[in-house]
């Protein structure tokens, strides 16, 4: 597989996307995205993905609420997709996912009710 051809996704609460300061779910997200990015380091997707820094390909999305987002991590969990929930701390607040990188034929199915986030 060539990194061209894989995707890494990363879904964001929207109720915090509409309130929180923009510098602190930007950091939510590239909290998520650098402990998806630890925990599957050796998958050979993620080994891929990394050789060609300058050519990453992400696509983030917006999930309406926290439900809708937490729905999404189990439904990731039975499907066994790689990915790390961010639980913002102390508040046990979700803010968002990111999924490890994928071929996005793999994933797109779980994504396609969540609309690009705006």
């Amino acid at each position: 597989m060539s990194a061209a051809k894989l995707v890494q996704y990363i879904v964001v609460n929207g109720e915090i996307a509409k309130t929180w300061p923009k510098g602190a779910l930007i950091a939510q997200c590239c909290h998520a995205v650098a402990a998806v990015g630890h925990l599957y380091a050796a998958d050979p997707d993620t080994v891929e993905y990394f050789k060609d820094l300058d050519n990453m390909h992400k696509v983030v999305l917006e999930a309406p609420d926290a439900a809708k987002l937490v729905g999404l991590g189990e439904t990731l969990q039975q499907h066994d997709v790689k990915h790390k929930v961010w639980i913002e701390q102390p508040e046990n607040l979700p803010t968002c996912i990111a999924l490890k990188p994928y071929p996005k034929e793999e994933v797109q199915k779980y994504m396609k009710k969540f609309k690009l986030l705006s």
